[in-house]
């Protein structure tokens, strides 16, 4: 079926409804977006006030996430948390404040990391362990990975923390899918000179749109990243839906724990089609399966959109449903699949 053709790219994304659309005229209304690790439940969005929208943001704003986000993301008190528009931000905008030569990548991974790189003139190699990024001068782990999950506890990386601090290279650790993880997070190392951190708030929150994200590392690094962000870096309203949200402990872990069983929700439904489970977080799911590309296809007839591989053709990432209609939907497409 040659309807798939429209939704590959060179970078492929998730949460492409306009081009499935297109691809599929004809396909049930309303869509129900899979495609991405964002949680479909999002914090309720507070009262913000008037001059939030009407004037530039203030130092006092940009404090009060600071303390916010230190607290969320356990950072150490003398690290360096700097905010952007979205993890995203900062992915693009590291290769051209710290440029390198040759720069490895732990793979399968989210592929934005190496075509950034690649873009600004480096030498990218997707490698498989953590030991091969030692000789790199910048080494990137997404951590959890998207899209299998893989965790590496901070006790890994810290040797490679280590070398990339004592040769002057750079340990990049996107952090973007761990908010519901914290235990397992290398916040701590984002005091050494060689680490960033980068944390997402969309993906957790469900509140993609809001476009925050941070990077922490040494003070050195920040100031780095400050001025070449330049003033204003994030709205107003961003910055007290930031505030406010990741200073509510209690929701966090009441998500936290609401998302991890609709993932074993999640996992039996697909086990009953006979997809093979092969990892994921807590957001998102990875499966196998040796129709995946005729899956891929027939779900977007039902209007569910999932996220497929072209690199990896048996594979398909599936995010949680977001409501019992959506879970409905879901579930007759796969019985009828």
């Amino acid at each position: 079926m040659s309807a798939h053709a429209p939704l590959s790219s060179p970078i492929a994304h998730g949460g492409r409804l306009d081009a499935a659309r297109r691809a599929f005229p004809h396909a049930p209304e309303p869509w129900i977006d899979l495609s991405t690790g964002i949680n479909p439940n999002p914090y309720l969005l507070p009262v913000i006030a008037p001059e939030a929208w009407m004037r530039l943001p203030d130092e006092a704003a940009f404090a009060n996430l600071d303390v916010a986000a230190r607290a969320a993301y356990r950072a150490p008190q003398d690290s360096a948390i700097v905010a952007g528009a979205g993890a995203q931000a900062f992915i693009q905008l590291l290769p051209r404040v710290f440029p390198a030569h040759r720069v490895g990548v732990l793979g399968f991974t989210y592929a934005e990391h190496g075509a950034c790189w690649a873009a600004n003139g480096a030498k990218v190699e997707t490698v498989a362990t953590i030991e091969a990024l030692m000789g790199f001068d910048v080494a990137v782990i997404v951590n959890p990975n998207n899209p299998d999950g893989r965790i590496l506890l901070p006790r890994d990386l810290g040797p490679l923390a280590q070398e990339m601090t004592r040769k002057g290279g750079l340990l990049v650790i996107d952090e973007s899918f761990m908010d519901f993880t914290p235990e397992h997070s290398a916040t701590s190392l984002a005091l050494l000179e060689g680490v960033v951190v980068l944390r997402s708030f969309g993906k957790a929150y469900g509140l993609a749109g809001v476009r925050l994200g941070f990077a922490l590392c040494a003070p050195a690094r920040a100031a780095i990243l400050r001025a070449a962000l330049g003033p204003w870096a994030v709205s107003g309203p961003a910055l007290a839906i930031g505030a406010e949200a990741l200073a509510d402990v209690r929701w966090r872990a009441a998500a936290a724990a609401g998302c991890a069983a609709e993932a074993e929700r999640l996992d039996a439904a697909l086990a009953r089609a006979g997809f093979e489970l092969l990892g994921g977080a807590s957001l998102f799911r990875l499966v196998r399966h040796g129709k995946a590309q005729h899956w891929f296809l027939r779900l977007c007839e039902k209007g569910v959109l999932v996220r497929d591989f072209p690199e990896r053709p048996i594979w398909l990432r599936f995010g949680l449903p977001g409501s019992e209609a959506a879970w409905a939907r879901l579930n007759a497409a796969l019985e009828t699949g």
